[in-house]
């Protein structure tokens, strides 16, 4: 992995590239994606076959700095989520620096339509966290509740900035949101994110796929600033600020 943004360098230490800033008084929400070049993020319903290993590496350097892994339902369904874990040598770092061994996930789900049963509830280190609404909560299964903490946050809504704060009362110093669209577009709509973290695949796929954000256009829209490039086997891979200011409108 080579750095070509700021200063070229040959050899990069990837935890040390991705190492959160620290932000306060809330948590370092990190937003981790990836696209084609024309600008799909998914290939049939799923972001794997954009990957490749020079990916997967980031994608296992940015889940070791988590506290709390954010995804909504739907992206959890497509993509076959399971538990989130970490390696063994990552577990030891994470306990130097204060952190728990493994990261705890959460999935975001309205509806709570959800399968109870699946090895990300079943197999999971600590019961995963389900952020959804106090209606819903009220109505869960008894399987869910076997398998599940729920963050109650809004009454008809989920409340993303809520669950943010709840997530910081935990402890919680980085989270790490990993999409869909519509989890994305809200985030950054309550402007929430801090980072962008974005992979442009190699690829050129066509298409009227989705884009990394849904939801209405930003106004003004953000203006992000880089923070690295790095490049591997034809993937580029940018760290973006998007806590400076967005940009004016035209005048």
């Amino acid at each position: 992995m080579r750095r070509l943004f700021p200063d070229p360098v040959d050899d990069v230490d990837l935890n040390e590239a991705y190492a959160p800033e620290a932000v306060l008084p809330g948590p370092f929400v990190r937003l981790n994606m990836i696209s084609s070049l024309d600008g799909a993020i998914s290939v049939d319903g799923r972001s794997g076959p954009l990957g490749g290993s020079a990916d997967r590496r980031v994608f296992v350097a940015i889940r070791s700095h988590a506290d709390v892994i954010l995804v909504g339902a739907g992206t959890a369904r497509a993509e076959g989520y399971g538990p989130a874990r970490v390696s063994p040598a990552d577990e030891a770092v994470r306990a130097a620096r204060g952190q728990e061994p493994q990261p705890r996930i959460a999935v975001v789900s309205g509806s709570l339509r959800l399968d109870w049963s699946s090895p990300f509830f079943t197999e999971a280190h600590a019961r995963p966290a389900v952020v959804t609404t106090s209606a819903a909560v009220a109505s869960a299964p008894d399987a869910a509740r076997a398998v599940a903490e729920f963050v109650a946050v809004g009454e008809e809504r989920v409340d993303l900035a809520a669950a943010l704060a709840v997530f910081a009362d935990e402890g919680a110093r980085t989270v790490l949101v990993e999409g869909g669209p519509g989890v994305n577009g809200d985030l950054a709509r309550a402007r929430l994110i801090d980072e962008l973290c974005l992979t442009v695949s190699p690829r050129v796929v066509g298409g009227e796929g989705a884009r990394i954000m849904a939801g209405p256009p930003f106004d003004p829209p953000f203006a992000p600033v880089v923070g690295h490039i790095l490049e591997e086997d034809g993937f580029l891979f940018l760290r973006m600020s998007l806590r400076e200011a967005p940009e004016p409108p035209d005048a």
